[in-house]
């Protein structure tokens, strides 16, 4: 059985952390992975974005997959379908990140457990942008 990180630790995991690689990061207005990734890097954190479809995004870099970034990663933001997600566990135990972040609607128990046997803390179902919002409001 999963549960997710408490509110503390969920706000420890952003109080801590840089960087993220976004995978499944979009360049289409109105897209979450677009403006969630905006704001986290209006508010200071480094976007690695991770898709294979893109040479770029907003003037960074893209990368096909997690283990192609050549820097540490804190938190691997997940903004594909719950059934694709599976397939990207052995690329970010690999990679190594702090944390495996799964966007609202998201969930998978399966990569989950694998991620977390590798000491990666996991979050699921839930908004990034939304927490840090909560955060920095005091709620």
């Amino acid at each position: 059985m999963f549960t997710n990180s408490s509110t503390d630790e969920i706000r420890s995991i952003l109080s801590e952390s840089k960087s993220i690689a976004v995978v499944g990061i979009s360049k289409r207005e109105g897209r979450a992975s677009k403006y969630v990734s905006e704001y986290m890097q209006r508010e200071g954190y480094t976007i690695y974005p991770v898709n294979p479809d893109l040479d770029d995004w907003n003037g960074l870099k893209a990368y096909d997959s997690v283990v192609d970034i050549p820097a540490a990663i804190d938190i691997v933001d997940v903004f594909r379908r719950s059934s694709a997600v599976l397939p990207l566990a052995g690329d970010l135990v690999a990679a190594g990140p702090k944390v495996m972040w799964l966007q609202q609607g998201v969930v998978n128990v399966e990569a989950a457990q694998i991620v977390s046997k590798a000491g990666i803390k996991v979050v699921m179902d839930t908004c990034i942008m939304g927490e840090h919002r909560s955060m920095k409001l005091g709620f």
